[in-house]
């Protein structure tokens, strides 16, 4: 079973912490103390542990062992060139020894640390037992790597050239080399050595040609050569006549698994490559993602059960990488150390990693899921569940994150690469004493405007409480309550429409069962199974932990206030109450005044017409005249929707424009009289019958005209109806019956007008001057909008 690589948790129980470790970082939990009188600095870290004790070295670690029993470390490392070996039972320092060159590499020729053969940079082998230094002997050319082969006592070292050379321990002198030949290249270099331990196959990793060579030690002749596809794993050249191998494809690491058959080759590209030694091509590739040289390579065996069977570990000097040999796309885990890599070495049996790196402290990372903890530091299981309890949960509480847009606001952008901020992620670490000493001096008023917060958010609670909405209330929506009640309504329009949906399929699917006439009913089983199968519910945005915050955090409140918000929502800042700080658009004003009684009297009825002319000519509205000049491309609205009312009243109320019904006229033709009839023929008409009422033919003032196209043009004088008048002074009497008195010196004239005979009438200053003032509720001729004075 592999774990999600989110889920290992790996802690740094020796040494620097990792970048990708669940550990503390370096600068919270290390303090330096230094004693009164003396330069020494004493460094203590808290909230993690130190392993094992002095474990470190004074400039940097090359290799490091363990030994076969599991009792002690062995390490190799500079400045000056040193061996130092940890009692583990102990978890300290054992003993430490020097030497005159660096280590290159070493092996543990027995079960405890008390004899070891190691390979020195100056072409150097040295034998060290219980008692220290023992023997040394030297080799032809520069040595790479070392193995020894237990059956025959042969020390193996592999050099610069194509020779091998062995050291038989048991007879003390050197055998006839192994020289390794190529078909192809010459070989530049041996960089490892393997031996198998189930059957004892060497193998060796090739510098230059991407090529490992078996060699079986019995007769001591080649098995076989494994080339590696250099066509995959070298970046390919543009230039055709480039070999890809010209760049250098070589073996730097090898591990051979316990089963005898499997192994993990490291190349100098950064990949490593699982093959089956009975096929030549790899079952599993793996990638670090540096491009550097694979440093170690291990199969990681007898783990726990959560880690699963055949791990492996690749290790470069930026990254190490714990992956499934089934699945290497997949990390179970990786570790970033904080210095650069030299050497990694697992505890067989157990989640301890043992690394040798660039840094004065050599680092060691325990992983739960990969393995139990070691015999010798059983208590480990124990520590980090309490260190992940404790440390993780109130280390951080002297201390505020803040980013870099708050530091400005603050006034401590200064501050950025001094010892008071410390980088993390996206933003700073900063003292929560400095910090809040700063808000206070950035903005004295906080505590007020808090105040004010707390106090508006418990009126409204209340307010909450006794308003009763009329829409649902949504549980657990603190803010942006109008975005939630949005969401709730398209929710539940998109669950109506799918319930429509289903109640047509289902009723179109009985209306065939019904009209079925032997009884049998066939249903395909994709139809039967979308018609009976119901959808899953899409989660709801509401109830989806991921948007939890925007309706909770008041941080997230959508601010309709913003001029973002109207651009984005024009209709519902439009129809929201209170939004009186934007002044209105002239789209808005005009659509506001369609909805108002215009003022030059379109759209009015006929009694606001005759009581409005009563009024002067001041209060006709002639301020309010749409001038299209002093308005240059806009129309008048207001107009047009008078013209579209009237012409939608034409075509509803069936005006008859052409007269249907005929009336017999003076000329024997039959004119059509009434509301039916035009302009001309009622004049016609009205002129024909007062003419043959065998009276004297009246005298009109209206002047008319034929043109010579056979159109007709007419003026005239409004004066008062001619019968009525004629009725008036035939009978003396008016309209209404009352004796009609005759004054001197009154002149008629017009529609019921009259000139002279009135009697003085005392004006005041405001009737003889006109008005001095502005119209109350009327409109304006620049805004065409009403006003208040």
């Amino acid at each position: 079973m592999a774990l999600e690589p989110n889920d290992v948790k790996v802690y740094t129980v020796n040494g620097a912490t990792a970048g990708s470790s669940s550990s503390l970082p370096d600068w919270l939990t290390r303090k330096r103390t230094a004693a009164k009188g003396k330069r020494a600095v004493k460094e203590h870290v808290e909230g993690t542990i130190e392993l094992i004790q002095g474990f470190e070295f004074p400039e940097a670690s090359n290799k490091i062992k363990t030994t076969a029993d599991g009792t002690h470390a062995i390490a190799t490392g500079t400045y000056k060139p040193q061996i130092r070996v940890w009692d583990l039972d102990q978890l300290t320092l054992k003993f430490e020894r020097h030497t005159d060159s660096e280590n290159v590499d070493f092996v543990m020729l027995s079960d405890d640390w008390t004899k070891s053969i190691h390979l020195q940079n100056d072409r150097t082998i040295e034998l060290h037992t219980q008692g220290g230094f023992h023997y040394r002997t030297r080799i032809p050319r520069f040595g790479r790597s070392l193995a020894y082969h237990s059956p025959s006592c042969d020390a193996l070292f592999s050099a610069s050239g194509n020779e091998i050379y062995r050291l038989n321990l048991e007879q003390g002198r050197f055998m006839t080399p192994l020289i390794l030949d190529d078909d192809e290249d010459e070989i530049q270099g041996v960089n490892t050595i393997d031996i198998n331990p189930a059957h004892q196959l060497l193998a060796f990793g090739i510098d230059g040609n991407g090529t490992v060579q078996f060699w079986d030690p019995r007769s001591r002749t080649r098995a076989g050569t494994l080339r590696l596809p250099a066509n995959k794993l070298v970046t390919p050249s543009f230039d055709d006549n480039v070999d890809p191998l010209a760049g250098g494809l070589s073996v730097t690491a090898l591990a051979s698994r316990s089963d005898g058959l499997s192994y993990a080759v490291g190349t100098s590209t950064g990949h490593t490559l699982l093959y089956d030694i009975r096929t030549t091509k790899p079952f599993a590739v793996k990638d670090q993602g540096y491009g550097l040289p694979v440093k170690s390579v291990s199969w990681i065996e007898g783990g726990s059960r959560m880690a699963g069977d055949g791990m492996v570990l690749s290790a470069d000097k930026k990254v190490i990488k714990i992956w499934d040999r089934n699945s290497p796309s997949v990390n179970f885990t990786s570790i970033n150390p904080a210095s650069d890599l030299n050497d990694v070495h697992h505890v067989p049996g157990s989640g301890l990693l043992l690394m040798a790196n660039e840094g004065i402290q050599m680092s060691t990372y325990y992983i739960p899921q990969l393995g139990p903890a070691p015999r010798w530091a059983s208590f480990l299981e124990n520590i980090t569940e309490e260190l992940e309890d404790q440390t993780t949960r109130n280390v951080y509480e002297d201390f505020k994150f803040v980013e870099r847009k708050e530091l400005q606001k603050l006034g401590l952008d200064h501050l950025v690469g001094s010892p008071a901020l410390k980088p993390y992620m996206h933003g700073y670490f900063i003292s929560l004493k400095l910090y809040d000493t700063a808000r206070v001096i950035a903005n004295p008023f906080e505590y007020a405007e808090h105040r004010e917060r707390m106090i508006r958010q418990k009126i409204d609670k209340l307010a909450e409480t006794r308003i009763r909405s009329s829409t649902k209330q949504i549980p657990g929506v603190k803010v942006n309550k109008m975005l939630a009640e949005k969401i709730q309504r398209d929710e539940e329009r998109a669950r109506k429409r799918e319930e429509r949906k289903k109640r047509k399929v289902s009723n179109a699917v009985e209306g065939e069962i019904a009209m079925d006439v032997d009884g049998e009913v066939e249903v395909e089983d994709e139809e039967e199974g979308d018609i009976s199968s119901e959808k899953e519910t899409p989660a709801s945005v509401l109830t989806d932990p991921r948007f939890a915050m925007v309706f909770e955090d008041p941080e997230f409140e959508v601010d309709v206030s913003s001029r973002e918000y109207a651009l984005l929502n024009p209709s519902s800042v439009a129809q929201r109450k209170g939004f009186g700080d934007r002044g209105k658009t002239a789209v808005e004003e005009e659509e506001e005044e369609s909805d108002k009684i215009s003022s030059d009297g379109l759209g009015e009825s006929d009694s606001e017409n005759e009581s409005r002319g009563s009024s002067d000519s001041s209060d006709a509205g002639e301020l309010n005249k749409f001038d299209p000049r002093t308005r240059p491309g806009q129309k008048n609205v207001r107009v047009q929707e008078a013209y579209n009312r009237s012409k939608q009243q034409n075509r509803t109320s069936n005006i008859k424009l052409v007269p249907m019904r005929p009336q017999t006229g003076t000329n024997g033709i039959r004119l059509p009289t009434g509301k039916d009839a035009t302009f001309g023929q009622r004049r016609a008409h009205t002129s024909a019958s007062s003419y043959s009422g065998g009276g004297k033919r009246p005298t009109h003032t209206n002047k008319v005209s034929i043109a010579e196209d056979g159109g007709m043009e007419m003026s005239w004088v409004p004066s008062a109806n001619s019968q009525s008048e004629n009725l008036e002074k035939s009978s003396g009497r008016g309209k209404d019956g009352n004796q009609l008195s005759r004054r001197k010196g009154v002149e008629k004239f017009g529609a019921g007008m009259e000139k002279g005979g009135e009697e003085s009438v005392e004006l005041s200053e405001s009737d003889r001057k006109g008005r001095v003032q502005r119209r109350q509720g009327n409109r304006s001729g620049s805004k065409n909008a009403f006003r208040r004075m």
